[in-house]
């Protein structure tokens, strides 16, 4: 409504004007070449009211909606009504690069085809026009297993046993359905892809379906090998996808718990269009089965994190840790006591590594806050909090439950 205000007011006033500069050719030619100066018309106006009058009425006719429109366009876009004012209309738009190089020659359906979109995912290759729910048009590959590495694959219209499905589809004008087309068989198909870091393949396509189907595509792709999208060399956390959620979970287990081999079981779908998710997530450590309740939660600064993570970020290659020397077989003798167990300074990082092995262990904790806790290690309860259980004096017990941010050191005792 705005627009179609603003137009009108427009078109008001530029008849008016043409009226006005018609009027002053009526007088002169001198006043006619001198009013199509906007300054200079406004002084035919002042000397001549009588005769521009009414071509004058109908430019303040025009100023009415003009005003209207904008007025409503500034109620819910004024946005926009800057870019107006600024004149952003008259500057070129600037050339948007776009995300993947795909040079393929061809037709889908007998109409050009001009993907901006390629991944490899699953085992399924998909060339995508379009940026809707529906793409325009889609071309998707069914590959018989999931790629690891480098992919070559020739396919002729005689071949047979387990072959790629080939899958073209394309929204009609008019239709809110695309329509579709499957092949199992009887298509020419050449894929000579490279891995290239840190998640695109890069190389040869040639697909020719049968001439009935008016399909034929040539050249050169760039795809994603994931939903992962990377800024600057790092992953790129503001980008809504269950990948993304899957590494910003990992990420924060790994640095959690020192540990870069973190086994982690897929995640529950997610919406991720709600900036704060609740999920139950499933991982082991050294074989070790846990579960942890997480809260994700979205910022515009830091996009896609863990609330509560305050823990640093763990080395990308950590120095190898000697392993000790094989301890000899010694027969210990009648009456003497066995080797004495550990004891001394611990490692947080090695505590939550393996916290079984030293469950039932004596140990001292300090905090950041000047405190100490004496106990017995009982283990790491669901959000990796420490946990000692001291006895009093009587027959009850106290449990402290320390986070791993507050401990500043840990000290095992020999009872």
């Amino acid at each position: 409504m705005d627009t179609l205000l603003i137009l009108l007011g427009l078109l008001l006033i530029l008849a008016g004007y043409v009226w006005l500069v018609s009027q002053a050719f009526g007088r002169s030619l001198f006043w006619g070449i001198a009013s199509l100066a906007p300054p200079l018309a406004l002084a035919f106006i002042l000397r001549h009211w009588a005769q521009a009058r009414r071509a004058v009425v109908f430019v303040a006719l025009g100023c009415i909606p003009l005003v209207v429109g904008l007025a409503l366009l500034a109620a819910h876009d004024s946005a926009r009504l800057e870019a107006i004012l600024r004149l952003d209309w008259l500057r070129s738009e600037p050339v948007v690069k776009p995300e993947l190089a795909i040079r393929l020659r061809g037709e889908l359906n007998g109409k050009p085809f001009e993907p901006e979109q390629a991944d490899l995912i699953d085992g399924v290759l998909s060339l995508r026009e379009g940026q809707d729910f529906y793409a325009h048009r889609e071309v998707q590959i069914r590959l018989p297993a999931a790629v690891q590495g480098p992919l070559r694959l020739d396919v002729l219209p005689d071949d047979s046993g387990t072959l790629p499905d080939v899958e073209i589809s394309w929204l009609a004008p008019g239709q809110d359905l695309p329509e579709a087309v499957r092949l199992a068989r009887g298509y020419s198909l050449h894929l000579d892809l490279q891995p290239e870091a840190p998640n695109r393949m890069v190389g040869a396509f040639h697909l020719v379906l049968p001439a009935s189907m008016q399909t034929t595509l040539s050249g050169q792709i760039e795809l994603y090998t994931d939903r992962l999208r990377y800024r600057d060399g790092q992953v790129d956390t503001h980008v809504d996808s269950q990948d993304t959620l899957l590494y910003v979970v990992r990420d924060y287990l790994q640095r959690r718990f020192a540990q870069h081999d973190i086994e982690l079981a897929p995640l529950p779908r997610l919406d991720t269009r709600r900036p704060t998710l609740q999920v139950q997530v499933v991982f082991s450590i050294a074989g070790e089965p846990q579960t942890l309740s997480l809260t994700l939660v979205k910022s515009v600064p830091r996009g896609w994190g863990v609330r509560g993570d305050k823990y640093p970020r763990l080395a990308d290659n950590p120095p190898p840790v000697p392993a000790p020397p094989p301890a000899q077989p010694v027969e210990a003798e009648a009456g003497q006591p066995s080797a004495a167990p550990e004891v001394g300074v611990l490692s947080l990082q090695r505590l939550q590594a393996a916290p079984e092995h030293f469950a039932n262990r004596h140990m001292r904790v300090q905090t950041e806050q000047g405190r100490t806790a004496d106990g017995v290690f009982v283990g790491l309860d669901g959000d990796g909090r420490l946990v000692i259980r001291h006895s009093l004096s009587g027959a009850g017990e106290a449990s402290y439950v320390l986070r791993p941010s507050e401990v500043v050191g840990i000290e095992l005792l020999a009872h």
